[in-house]
């Protein structure tokens, strides 16, 4: 982890109830150890950055 990651607000797990896949509609899992937001259906996932989720699909990583 960096410094950068030890500062970092934290992602706020309770927003997992309101987000969902910006592809697929479907539900997202928390992945804390890559700061990740994962849509197993559209096998993506997304950043979260300075505690914000990054539901951009331009943004995400495949998971392929």
């Amino acid at each position: 982890m960096s410094d950068a990651d030890a500062t970092a607000p934290e992602f706020d797990r309770h927003m997992l109830e309101a987000l969902i896949c910006p592809q697929t509609h479907s539900v997202l899992e928390y992945d804390a150890d890559a700061h990740e937001l994962i849509s197993r259906n559209a096998g993506l996932a997304f950043p979260i950055r300075s505690g914000i989720p990054i539901l951009l699909i331009d943004e995400a990583r495949s998971l392929d």
